[in-house]
């Protein structure tokens, strides 16, 4: 495999300087409107506690440890992000099934229905953003940014390289 720096040469300078711009224009955009859905839940939930919350929905109670684990961050954010979910009822803290001296994170019911409020109304934005868009454009570009994501993860734990195509839930997850 060749050097990413002859990669690098061997591309379009051009297309590439394109391509980090409008991804800075992207993440820029992405903050300023927390792509946080239409109508009164707008910027309602912030992107960690969105985050959280469909992990801990796509894949059941789990400690910390694999919460941090599977969202590549450390455990004392996850520590620090959970605690206001705990506080206002979204996550509840239960004894391992297995091991009842063990702590998971769970979601509650409540935060099960806040999250479902948050999907519809970030659908909703998806719709509107993408309007003029073909059923075909909209699967290219959840492909292609799945893919640069999952790269993207790849990249910042360690393993640069080719990774394995991730499936949509895998992108919404990541952090």
């Amino acid at each position: 495999m060749p050097h990413s720096q002859d990669m690098t040469t061997a591309l379009d300078p051009g297309l590439l300087d394109a391509l980090q711009h409008q991804v800075a224009v992207f993440a820029r955009r992405a903050e300023q409107t927390r792509l946080g859905g239409t109508g009164q839940l707008r910027n309602s939930m912030d992107r960690a506690a969105y985050l959280l919350l469909n992990r801990l929905d796509q894949e059941g109670p789990m400690g910390v440890k694999a919460l941090a684990a599977g969202m590549g961050i450390d455990s004392s954010t996850v520590t620090r992000q959970v605690a206001p979910l705990v506080d206002t009822g979204l996550v509840k803290r239960t004894s391992h099934p297995e091991d009842g001296r063990a702590v998971v994170l769970q979601l509650s019911p409540r935060g099960l229905a806040r999250l479902e409020e948050v999907r519809s109304s970030r659908r909703q934005l998806m719709v509107e953003v993408t309007e003029g868009w073909t059923p075909d454009e909209r699967e290219s570009f959840c492909t292609l940014l799945t893919r640069f994501n999952t790269a993207l993860s790849a990249r910042q734990s360690g393993h640069a390289g080719h990774a394995p195509a991730a499936t949509g839930s895998e992108s919404a997850q990541t952090s």
